[in-house]
């Protein structure tokens, strides 16, 4: 029993225990490893680590490479100034507003503050439009600033709010930057900031070098600046206003204020910040630039664009949100959708919508995406795959978009191998084939993912003219598996970390389904056959099964290993029963018996396993006759637990460990960052069909595009 004397002192840290708990922010659903601010595409990607999200007002952004942004807002309340983000150093007579809660949806991130008698919310919205190429294209993302008096209070308002030549990728003090100051329509005012002495198509660190950064704003009470951080943002501190300084320099920003005057209710500002690339991809030595240019072809008129598109964007983006988050946890709980609404922006945000840069020609689009974070190539089949789930399910055509510049390269025959090309460039955004044949070799692997995203696409589209434009191509790779599926030789898969190996079950899995998705692509049933009797041999014949007939094996032949059978998803999507059912379920029931703790590996020499794999084995134990939503909601638990845990401050990992070995600790990121295939853990939602989430009003974007203007 304690003694009396110790009964304060329990009290006291009951007390304080309470009070800290009270003034903790909430983070709604979780605090992720990193919340998305500006994530548009490969150039436009700021995200905040989640582990500084309490601290906000103090917090630094990163580009998603993990290079500090200079980002930040800045409040002045009845003539005191309070930071409210991205102030890691206040100036003299600053304080600090607190932070009361952060939120993240499939568009917005929202962090709500107080500060003396107002409260504020900073709402950063990267819009997801894919219907709409003109707005999906736009390189800009939103951060608004809404703030009302707090307990009646009517309280003097000014924002500030401003950013610097880190947007540029220019860090040092030697850089040569440049940097403009305008008024345009629409009260508009545009800031601008360009590198100097860099060559068109390069990058430093995944950061463009080319291109010029922008920060837009609009109303009758906006004052800009530029100059040295301490003076811009002390003379907003001072007065409320900036005084027109123009003086750039080494370690200069570039900011704006606006007087929101007396606030009697809720009222706010709105930022637009972007990255204008002219030339934004090489095809082939074929300059392309966004899709967007064909309404804007200068910076003025594309801030006038976003800033007057804000609120129908806004708008359109709520109702995303709700419409994912909905029809997420119908299929598979809320966990699954806090899973989804994260990996919404950071798939769509790695990929160029493109038209030539020369014609502008709305009817030759193109999309590209960027192999973010792992080897930085140019349309990776392999990327594409695990990505497809959340195109299939929001937009079908982006399937179509990223495979057409692929096919019109291999239709060139500039490719010298009779198997599919790994990628169509090695560095982004140069876009100039591997002519040599020297690509990353994957020869089933790719090959297979193509011939399966092809059908894919029909199966969602039913546009039998695309598929019959690259029918030669598509049946030399059905050709090439028939022959080196079964059995293939030593090479690589696409999780190439794991090394090569020869007659990996995986790829023979992908080939039998390949072969059967393009039997039913093009009608000949002679190419389905060839990939049942692989299933036939791989399951029936026990050729890729251990002998007691519990799980596939990593490799042909070997019962003490098992690998994660992905590849068995997309005959499920596709509804082509290569594989019976009873081999899903057997697959599906050995799962939980190589968990580890805190996950399933990919296979059985490894530690680490993948998160769109995982999505993609709880998506195939859902398939008729299957049905185990134990095993379902077992993947959903372990990435849910991944992205909650605390232990990764970056944009979330597809890829990370699941139980300690050999100084790997269980739970934290293993080497990817950012990467686009995040939209495999949509796989779930695409069980109940293509193009089931469609907002918006881009029809008429898709009907010129495909009917050539």
């Amino acid at each position: 029993m304690p003694s009396l004397s110790s009964a304060p002192f329990s009290l006291l840290s009951i007390f304080l225990f309470l009070l800290f708990v009270a003034c903790s922010p909430t983070f709604t659903p979780v605090l992720p490893p990193s919340y998305p601010l500006a994530v548009r595409n490969p150039y436009l990607s700021a995200w905040l680590p989640g582990n500084q999200a309490q601290d906000l007002p103090f917090a630094v952004p990163q580009f998603w490479n993990g290079q500090n942004l200079t980002w930040s807002v800045i409040a002045r309340i009845n003539g005191q100034a309070y930071s409210l983000f991205g102030v890691p150093i206040p100036g003299s007579g600053v304080k600090a507003a607190s932070v009361q809660s952060a939120e993240y949806t499939s568009t917005h991130t929202t962090f709500t503050l107080t500060a003396g008698p107002a409260s504020f919310v900073l709402d950063f919205l990267s819009p997801i439009s894919p219907l709409d190429y003109v707005r999906q294209s736009l390189p800009f993302s939103y951060l608004t600033v809404s703030t009302s008096g707090t307990n009646g209070a009517t309280p003097d308002v000014q924002i500030y709010s401003d950013i610097d030549n880190s947007w540029i990728g220019q860090f040092g003090f030697d850089m040569q930057t440049s940097w403009s100051y305008a008024t345009t329509e629409a009260s508009t005012s545009v800031l601008t900031l360009t590198p100097g002495g860099t060559a068109t198509y390069s990058e430093v660190n995944d950061m463009a070098q080319w291109g010029t950064a922008v920060y837009c704003a609009r109303g009758s009470n906006v004052s800009a600046g530029v100059g040295m951080l301490d003076a811009v943002r002390g003379d907003f501190a001072a007065n409320g206003s900036l005084s027109g300084s123009w003086q750039w320099q080494p370690g200069s920003v570039m900011g704006y204020s606006q007087d929101l005057g007396t606030v009697s209710g809720a009222t706010n500002v709105t930022f637009a910040v972007g990255y204008w690339r002219q030339a934004a991809v090489n095809y082939m030595g074929n300059a392309r630039t966004a899709y967007f240019t064909s309404s804007c072809q200068d910076i003025n008129c594309a801030c006038v664009h976003a800033l007057t598109d804000f609120e129908a964007a806004d708008t359109e983006a709520r109702t995303l949100d709700a419409t994912i988050a909905s029809k997420a946890a119908g299929v598979g709980g809320a966990n699954y959708s806090d899973i989804v609404a994260l990996s919404a922006r950071q798939a769509f945000g790695a990929i160029d919508i493109t038209i030539p840069l020369d014609t502008l020609d709305t009817s030759d689009v193109m999309a590209f995406i960027k192999e973010i974070s792992s080897d930085g190539n140019v349309n990776t089949i392999d990327v594409i795959f695990p990505t497809s789930p959340i195109f299939y399910v929001m937009a079908p055509e982006y399937i179509r978009l990223l495979l057409e510049p692929v096919m019109q390269y291999l239709a060139t025959g500039d490719w010298p191998q009779d198997y599919t090309v790994h990628d169509i460039g090695s560095n982004y955004p140069n876009s100039t084939g591997h002519n040599d044949g020297n690509a990353e070799q994957m020869p089933v692997e790719e090959s297979g993912n193509l011939l399966t995203l092809a059908a894919l696409y029909y199966k969602a589209s039913g546009d039998d003219a695309w598929c019959n434009k690259y029918q030669s191509l598509f049946q030399g790779y059905a050709d090439y598996l028939i022959v080196n599926g079964l059995y293939p030789a030593t090479q690589l898969s696409t999780d190439d970390g794991a090394g090569e190996a020869t007659n990996q079950t995986g790829l023979s899995i992908k080939a039998a389904v390949a072969l059967n998705a393009f039997g039913v692509m093009t009608h000949q049933s002679n190419y389905s056959e060839y990939g049942e009797q692989f299933a036939t041999v791989l399951y029936n014949h026990s050729v890729g099964v251990d002998s007691g007939k519990t799980h596939f094996t990593l490799v042909e032949n070997a019962d003490d290993t098992w690998a994660l059978e992905f590849n068995l998803y997309m005959d499920v999507l596709l509804g082509l029963n290569t594989f019976p059912t009873a081999a899903l379920a057997m697959q599906t029931s050995y799962y939980p018996s190589v968990r580890k703790p805190a996950g399933v590996a990919l296979d059985s020499s490894l530690d680490w396993g993948k998160t769109d794999w995982m999505i993609f084995a709880a998506a195939t134990a859902m398939a008729q006759g299957v049905g185990n939503e134990g095993v379902r909601d077992m993947f959903v638990e372990d990435v849910h637990s991944f992205v909650s845990n605390g232990l990764n401050p970056i944009p979330f990992s597809d890829k990370y460990f699941v139980e300690n070995s050999a100084g790997d600790v269980q739970g934290e990121w293993n080497g990817y960052r950012n990467r686009p295939v995040v939209g495999g853990h949509f796989a779930l939602m695409a069980l109940d069909g293509p193009a089931q989430i469609q907002i918006g009003a881009g029809e008429s974007h898709r009907r010129k595009e495909r009917r050539g203007g």
